[in-house]
């Protein structure tokens, strides 16, 4: 049956959670572990379970979300697979941009028609898993549900931020309460029994749906509902058939500064939850990069990427992204540099150093601690970046803090001895 699904990835609105990353392009543009696309993530998962029929929702900031998808996912002429975006337009029928997750979906329908499917697989653009969606499919089917939600197990602590659903012996969902506050000591589920142990026992939405055909259609048309997880979902309970699809592997959403930085610092565990050294790899665009060179640098739980050159001292548990260049007795701690999307030419660097300006990268005799490095930086000698006591929050022009991270904006220039 997996040949007759077709699946679409939300790319989310404007970001605002996570900007100052999402200042110049969208949420599933913004790198992640050094090499890759918060889009990487649903579309491998989506290929690996053999679902190669994907459209990419989008209409903030979607010029470089585009030029990745056009440069990374190619299928051969023989063959149905696609990897296509779908940007926000303005049609005949409606010239407003997308108000909603459930709206977005609305004003694509007429670019699905001229596919065969029975079967909607609906992702989020911004979380890190992985999940073979055939099993979840095929309960779908198994239990001739109408919807079926993906959910986990979370900690009472964690209700407030999640949709929380009530299910029956059955896995039918009950009922439904976006983000709960206090008094809601009812709505705890049936889980296994490793998940009760952990005290994980109520089921949030995992943002990840599937919707059999007419039943999207007839959702979706003739009603101007914008968003499925607040109004599409609890509504459908009372007319449909709605069941839980129980996820109790690695799942995290990474909407905000603070899980994006801690997603990516993880990856640097010993065993992450997240594994990067699986047979369900993450594809990416294929980079003609030379391997890292590494100089006199000690390196303890650090994850180098592709085409970097580093005479750093020290980097422990950092994440250094693509074409990364880092000066000599520099130490980076708790960071994940994003990189650069271009080398500076040996007469570029030669010049920037005769006008005393920072050359692309990291500069010498730098402390770098608790910092995402956007790409295509300029950051000078000897400066230092948390280093002190905590920055309140804030936007400093080219550079912002939230919750102790600060974050060095993208082509952000700090020049020497800067401290922060």
């Amino acid at each position: 049956m997996i040949s007759k699904v077709i699946s679409i990835v939300l790319g989310g609105g404007q970001g605002t959670r996570l900007s100052p990353l999402t200042a110049t392009r969208s949420k599933p543009a913004v790198p992640i572990a050094g090499k890759y696309r918060l889009v990487d993530i649903p579309i491998s998962n989506c290929l690996h379970s053999g679902i190669d029929r994907i459209f990419v929702l989008t209409q903030f900031n979607s010029a470089s979300l585009n030029k990745h998808i056009k440069n990374t996912y190619h299928f051969s002429s023989f063959s149905e697979a696609f990897v296509d975006i779908l940007a926000a337009e303005q049609t005949p029928s409606s010239v407003a941009w997308f108000q909603g997750t459930a709206d977005a979906v609305r004003q694509s329908l007429h670019h699905l028609s001229v596919y065969d499917f029975e079967y909607v697989l609906i992702l989020s653009g911004d979380q890190l898993y992985q999940m073979d969606f055939r099993e979840m499919i095929d309960q779908h089917i198994e239990k001739q549900a109408d919807i079926s939600i993906a959910t986990i197990p979370v900690h009472a602590n964690d209700v407030p931020g999640f949709g929380i659903l009530k299910t029956d012996e059955e896995n039918n969902i009950t009922a439904f309460i976006e983000k709960p506050k206090k008094d809601f000591e009812s709505w705890s589920s049936e889980v296994s029994p490793e998940m009760q142990a952990q005290g994980r026992t109520y089921l949030a939405s995992m943002g990840i749906y599937i919707f059999n055909k007419k039943t999207l259609y007839d959702l979706l048309q003739g009603n101007d509902r914008t968003d499925f997880g607040k109004e599409i979902l609890p509504q459908s309970i009372e007319t449909h058939k709605v069941i839980s699809y129980q996820y109790e592997g690695y799942w995290t959403d990474i909407g905000t500064i603070p899980s994006f930085f801690e997603a990516n610092i993880e990856l640097t565990d010993d065993i992450p939850q997240f594994n990067l050294f699986d047979k369900n790899f993450i594809y990416t665009r294929a980079r003609m990069l030379p391997p890292s060179k590494v100089i006199g640098t000690y390196l303890d739980k650090a994850i180098i990427s592709d085409g970097c050159i580093i005479n750093a001292a020290k980097i422990t548990r950092s994440v250094i992204g693509i074409r990364t260049r880092i000066g000599n007795d520099t130490m980076i701690e708790n960071c994940y540099v994003m990189g650069s999307d271009n080398y500076q030419t040996l007469e570029q660097i030669e010049q920037s150093r005769v006008a005393n300006s920072p050359i692309m990268g990291i500069g010498d005799r730098c402390i770098i601690k608790n910092a995402i490095i956007d790409k295509n930086c300029y950051i000078g000698n000897d400066v230092k970046i948390n280093c002190g006591s905590k920055l309140p929050d804030g936007d400093y022009g080219s550079y912002t803090s939230q919750d102790g991270i600060v974050v060095i904006k993208k082509r952000a220039i700090i020049p020497h001895g800067t401290v922060i």
